[in-house]
């Protein structure tokens, strides 16, 4: 090879390095879209918080050039619709209160957890605060167990057992096995709803009526409400059945979804709610009655700083 060759290939070979090297420095391509003219479906569950968490979640997307529809779901059977891909996605999952339906379903590889919503939470039994002087030694549970704080509780369906209001029957009931763990005696009483639950409580502070129950935290209530939480009993099993601790709040996703809509999956896993933003949200819906999909689109105006960094990091 004469010198004049030599030249040529050594500033080819160089050109090629330079050229490499320029698309090693590139950033990550963004996601896909995927198949945005099917929509992407979230869960409405039954509470107030959960329908503001995938009211966000959703108009967030919408925002990012998906649909979406938003699907009315029950706390344990919608992971038989997450697992079958009838339901995309579900963005506040109680992972203390999931049945036995979504362990299976997650072992299969049906459902993908993406990760923690950003909720800080509390569960457990609650009073309104005046409790304390029917049954001394409140919040410690062992005030539970005296006949006057007993009585005080029995209504006429449960006597001689002092009556626990539940959770919803299709929130699972967690509190009727810590209850006879404990040989505590109540009768966990099944409430109708989130709103039922909110309404007897504030019935029970206006008119002084005992009233021992089970909740959970944020929510629109306690920000007004004088109440306090029991000290609860030690666990007989260190399960989610036989235990109550601040749980873990995940976003759940249908096993195909980072497939079919690639940018949106990593939308949702950026995505976050904050205890205060949401509870302060809550409140405007249930006490100012106003539209839940009005109040997310509110934060989504006021917060653009927020989310539309997870978009851009989807899309761009």
């Amino acid at each position: 090879m004469d010198r004049s060759s030599g030249l040529a290939a050594a500033s080819l070979w160089s050109a090629a390095l330079a050229a490499g090297a320029v698309l090693l420095a590139q950033p990550a391509a963004a996601a896909e879209m995927g198949a945005v003219d099917e929509p992407i479906k979230i869960a409405m569950l039954e509470w107030t918080g959960a329908q503001i968490s995938g009211q966000l979640a959703g108009q967030i997307l919408e925002k990012a050039g998906y649909k979406v529809e938003f699907v009315t779901a029950g706390n344990f059977p919608q992971f038989s619709g997450l697992a079958d891909g009838t339901l995309s996605a579900s963005v506040e999952i109680w992972l203390n209160n999931v049945g036995d339906i979504y362990p299976k379903v997650k072992a299969a590889g049906q459902i993908e957890d993406i990760g923690r919503l950003g909720l800080e939470t509390r569960e457990g039994w609650l009073y309104p605060k005046f409790m304390e002087s029917v049954c001394p030694g409140l919040p410690d549970w062992t005030a539970l167990q005296k006949p006057d704080c007993v009585k005080a509780l029995a209504t006429p369906d449960t006597l001689p057992k002092g009556r626990f209001l539940d959770y919803p029957a299709d929130w699972g009931s967690r509190a009727a096995t810590i209850i006879a763990d404990n040989n505590l005696p109540y009768t966990a009483i099944p409430s109708g709803s989130e709103g039922a639950m909110v309404a007897e409580l504030r019935a029970a502070e206006a008119a002084k009526t005992p009233l021992l129950m089970m909740f959970w935290a944020p929510h629109f209530v306690l920000a007004d409400a004088q109440v306090g939480w029991v000290t609860m009993p030690p666990c007989k099993e260190q399960t989610n059945d036989h235990c109550i601790t601040p749980p873990d709040v995940d976003k759940i996703v249908w096993s195909g979804f980072a497939k079919k809509w690639p940018a949106a999956y990593d939308i949702l896993k950026a995505f976050q709610v904050n205890t205060e933003d949401q509870q302060k949200m809550m409140l405007d819906v249930d006490k100012n009655a106003t539209p839940i999909d009005k109040v997310a689109a509110g934060w989504i105006a006021d917060h653009e700083s927020t989310w539309k960094p997870w978009v851009d990091a989807a899309l761009k």
